[in-house]
């Protein structure tokens, strides 16, 4: 991402020459009085955040360029391993390389079951792993040590920030991110929302195989060894994935997240990760200008906030017929897209995205005080509303396990 990697910018609460910061939050965060969110705790009088565009349309905020602190690997059966066995190479293709999608749908698909909520379950084991990576302090009054904080403020998924980066310019999807403050750290967990489950269980087998194939290119441009060549005659197994893991800073807000990643590029121009990693995408293909600026509008927002996040500089399309066809390529510089939109008319803005982003994260640290790992503040949120929250204790939505909380507390961990 170079130089577009670092931006400086300040969202309103931090002008202190403005004068009370606490009037500059009101902008944004003001009180709920008439919540109809149940809680197992009652807040007649709870903040909520906004998420009008308006408010967050300032200079992009200082975000630094992400370090690759680790990676892990799921096989064929989701299993955990602390390397890069999973990590797969990219192949160069023709531009117009016709590849069939469909193939291998009805006989050579083995499909994740997606009703299996994993959480942060992955992501906590690697930490466990490799706590000797990240830098950390005792926690406060603790002289002996005995339980230590972890050099972020936060947890999570780069799915989930994702979601976040999204919001403002959102309009079918809400979502519901389950927080729990743990020595110190924010975790932020996705827990499905009704509509969501509604729209897994019923989806109509189109729909399903057209998911399909967003894996089936990924096998077509990718060789499992360096130098190898793709084997489409392969099964596709939406198990297996590899996903690295970044540390990373918004504005005042350290991040240690992890996302999945499609391939990485051999080419000796490419150094060191996360800059050698490709993102691989499938949309329709292109006819007409107002096709592209759809593309521009709407897909292109999801495609640059999930690479942005981690720093993987490239995303590579393929552009398919109704029958699955992939009839072109295109890349698409992840630092260049801003450019891209720049003149679409009423189109996202990625400084309101990020403003967005750490706004909620200020959100957080401001209502979530519980030092607790089995209580959850779940935070709400649906298209033209704000963002609410409730507070509960040893429910269903606890997420952090009793053999991650024994690990980080025990003596000398």
């Amino acid at each position: 991402m170079d130089r577009h990697s670092r931006f400086t910018g300040q969202l309103p609460y931090k002008r202190k020459k403005e004068g009370n910061t606490e009037s500059h939050n009101n902008k944004y965060v003001r009180s709920n009085c008439s919540s109809d969110v149940s809680s197992s705790v009652a807040f007649s009088h709870s903040p909520v955040l906004s998420v009008r565009r308006h408010l967050y349309d300032m200079d992009f905020p200082l975000y630094k360029q992400p370090v690759e602190v680790g990676y892990f690997s799921l096989d064929s059966s989701r299993r955990f391993f602390n390397d890069a066995r999973m990590l797969r190479h990219y192949v160069e293709a023709d531009r117009c390389p016709n590849f069939n999608l469909r193939d291998g749908y009805t006989d050579r698909f083995i499909k994740r079951d997606d009703g299996i909520k994993e959480r942060l379950d992955h992501l906590l084991r690697w930490i466990l792993e490799n706590r000797s990576k990240l830098q950390r302090t005792p926690v406060d009054g603790d002289a002996s040590g005995s339980s230590c904080r972890l050099s972020a403020d936060f947890v999570t998924w780069r799915g989930h920030l994702t979601k976040l980066l999204t919001t403002p310019y959102e309009t079918q999807e809400g979502w519901l991110l389950a927080v729990t403050l743990f020595n110190g750290t924010y975790y932020i967990s996705e827990v499905e929302t009704e509509a969501a489950r509604r729209n897994r269980e019923n989806r109509t087998e189109r729909h399903a195989e057209m998911m399909y194939w967003g894996y089936k290119f990924e096998q077509y441009m990718c060789a499992d060894e360096p130098s190898g060549l793709p084997d489409p005659s392969g099964v596709v197994n939406t198990n297996e994935a590899f996903c690295t893991v970044v540390q990373t800073k918004l504005t005042d807000h350290s991040l240690l997240f992890s996302g999945e990643v499609d391939c990485r590029d051999d080419s000796s121009r490419f150094k060191a990760a996360p800059s050698y990693y490709v993102e691989l995408k499938t949309s329709a293909e292109i006819c007409t200008p107002k096709q592209r600026s759809n593309l521009h509008r709407y897909k292109l927002l999801k495609w640059w906030a999930q690479s942005f996040l981690p720093g993987v500089p490239r995303i590579i399309a393929g552009f398919r017929d109704n029958d699955g066809l992939v009839v072109s390529l295109e890349t698409f510089e992840t630092a260049k897209i801003s450019q891209l939109i720049k003149h679409e008319q009423n189109c996202w803005k990625p400084n309101v995205c990020m403003n967005l982003c750490n706004a909620f994260l200020s959100f957080v640290k401001k209502v979530v005080t519980q030092d607790d790992y089995r209580v959850v503040y779940l935070f709400s949120w649906e298209p033209y509303k704000d963002v609410s929250y409730s507070v509960h204790k040893d429910s269903e939505y606890t997420f952090l396990h009793d053999w991650y909380v024994r690990e980080m507390t025990k003596q000398g961990s």
